[in-house]
């Protein structure tokens, strides 16, 4: 097998391990390209007797990473951002794409292949609320937690990747877990009898049924906007109508049901999927599915994953 090619084998991989330090999508891929050249172009000093293929990727990788969040700011979930708005609260002005967490397709970060319980354990890891609380760690302590939690290195394993010691690197992770340990919680299970509830509620429009199945303390909110909401009978009003003004998209100015909406549930690293579609400013193909707002729920009982539904509406276009 040629270098170039044993070096995109590690793709996926190291996509997922960028992903979980740096919380965006584009920039992990960007962070994965400049990983696979500076090794293309230093092939020369790979030793293999030295340390495997694996490790000298995750090497250059956790450089690149660390070089990069010393230049962007810390991403966020919109409920860090500030307080909670009421239900009637304006929008605001919609706020760089730079200041959220966001999504990955579940294709870039783990294997088509893989084993199913490997698989429900890296899902885990790519949770929105997982990833986001990572973000609030110190760059060397994510690296840590991710080399030792998620990828289960050793710890001489990553002290030598960072050029620490054992001790500084147990350190570091038990800071790291103490620190998250108090902001997540779920599992990656879906229950699929309440996803099916959900999807029932939202396309045809029963509101009272929908918000039944939330959390009393449930959260709501819309990036890029730092507007969100704390509560079922805030999230209530707003799907009312009440409150939040959705212009384009909202149920307020029409239900779903009356343009023929239809939800399709979907996977993307367990957290929103982002649909790009072209908008369009002529009438041609009006027959053909457009895509609306993404809902994405997650589930915080005994289980915890987030399952975007990418909703099509046949009259207009929309990114999430």
């Amino acid at each position: 097998m040629a270098f170039e090619e044993r070096l995109e084998a590690h793709r996926v991989d190291l996509t997922g391990y960028c992903y979980r330090m740096l919380a965006c999508a584009a920039e992990a891929e960007d962070a994965v390209q400049e990983t696979l050249f500076r090794a293309w172009k230093n092939a020369d000093r790979f030793d293999e007797r030295k340390a495997g293929l694996r490790t000298w990727l995750h090497r250059i990788a956790t450089n690149v990473c660390l070089d990069m969040t010393r230049s962007v700011q810390r991403r966020a979930l919109a409920m860090d951002l500030g307080p909670s708005s009421p239900a009637g609260a304006y929008l605001g002005a919609p706020l760089g794409a730079a200041a959220f967490v966001q999504p990955i397709p579940d294709r870039l970060v783990l294997p088509v292949d893989g084993d199913p319980a490997e698989l429900a354990a890296g899902r885990e890891t790519i949770r929105l609320a997982f990833v986001a609380a990572l973000q609030v760690l110190p760059p060397r302590q994510r690296a840590v937690l991710i080399l030792r939690e998620v990828l289960c290195w050793t710890t001489e394993e990553v002290a030598g990747l960072l050029d620490s010691t054992p001790a500084a690197v147990n350190s570091a992770l038990q800071r790291a877990r103490a620190t998250l340990s108090a902001r997540t919680r779920g599992s990656g299970e879906v229950d699929e009898d309440l996803l099916e509830r959900y999807v029932k509620a939202f396309t045809t429009y029963d509101v009272d049924g929908l918000v039944a199945l939330l959390h009393e303390d449930a959260t709501m909110s819309m990036p890029p906007f730092a507007w969100w909401l704390s509560g079922r009978e805030a999230i209530r009003a707003a799907l009312l109508g009440a409150g939040v003004p959705v212009p384009t998209t909202g149920w307020s100015a029409q239900r779903p049901t009356d343009r023929g909406v239809r939800a399709v549930p979907g996977r993307q690293g367990v957290r929103p999927g982002r649909h790009r579609s072209p908008r369009r400013t002529d009438h041609e193909h009006d027959d053909l599915p457009r895509t609306f707002p993404v809902p994405v729920v997650r589930i915080a009982d005994d289980s915890g994953a987030a399952v975007p539904y990418v909703v099509h509406d046949r009259h207009r276009s929309h990114v999430a």
